[in-house]
């Protein structure tokens, strides 16, 4: 049951070549980055992403693509990437957008075991009736499209089915977690981090702070350990990014003259 790794250089080196790779985190927030960068470290191609965005540039996931380590993507949004756009245009990278509900509950329906579902986001639009470019050629043709879904009626409404996702390996950050694999994320970094580790075949947690079993209460539990096979304790000088600094003068609000 102890699943508390030390050495992060052995658990990515579990990832091979090809793999899908399900990674956790909504922009800075809440991201494996210490995971992200150790695989980024690494001479693995080939890989295909699920995540909510791509990271920046320079920073998170982002790495990952200047390197030419990715082959697919599968996210909702890519706006603070330029690099996603460089490489999509040219063909280096294949890219399908999903809407980010949508995306939530692909990776939870992986978890869940619940092979497909059906939703109205994305009906009467190219989600649904296919055509969306996934990868262009060299010399900028269109060499691979979205397929058209199936619909059904509900209740005389129009629905599209939405496969699940899996991956090989799920990525995610914790707050805090015990050796068994418990995990509890912290505020927003809820958001995507549960359902990737429900989604990968085999998941590997960084975690903040690691206690011993029994120290968490269940009801401050956001994962059961039966979805994480490894854990790794974080450096306590480990450094987190703001995603978007946001500075407003106050002075005005506490009656101040200036």
């Amino acid at each position: 049951m102890d699943k508390q790794s030390s050495n992060i250089k052995d658990l990515v080196g579990l990832v091979r070549d090809g793999d899908t790779i399900i990674v956790g985190g909504f922009g800075a927030c809440g991201t494996p980055i210490t995971l992200i960068n150790a695989l980024a470290e690494t001479d693995i191609k080939g890989l295909k992403l699920v995540a909510n965005n791509c990271g920046t540039d320079d920073y998170g996931l982002g790495r990952l693509l200047v390197n030419d380590q990715l082959e697919r993507i599968t996210a909702s949004y890519i706006g603070d990437n330029s690099v996603v756009a460089q490489k999509y245009a040219s063909g280096e990278v294949e890219l399908e957008l999903v809407p980010q509900g949508t995306l939530a509950e692909r990776m939870r329906a992986g978890g869940a075991g619940i092979a497909a579902f059906f939703t109205r986001a994305g009906v009467g639009t190219m989600v649904a009736d296919g055509g969306m470019p996934w990868k262009y050629g060299a010399n900028g043709a269109v060499v691979l499209e979205s397929p058209k879904r199936r619909t059904e009626e509900f209740d005389g409404e129009t629905y599209v089915m939405e496969c699940a996702v899996r991956g090989d390996f799920a990525l995610v950050h914790a707050a805090k977690g015990d050796r068994h694999g418990n995990l509890v994320f912290a505020k927003s970094a809820q958001n995507f981090n549960p359902l990737a580790a429900m989604a990968g075949r085999v998941t590997i947690a960084e975690v903040e702070e690691l206690v011993e079993p029994g120290e968490l209460s269940p009801e401050e539990i956001h994962l059961p350990g039966i979805f994480v096979q490894h854990v790794f304790e974080l450096p306590e000088n480990m450094k987190k990014r703001v995603d978007r600094l946001t500075l407003r003068d106050r002075a005005e609000e506490w009656g101040v003259m200036l």
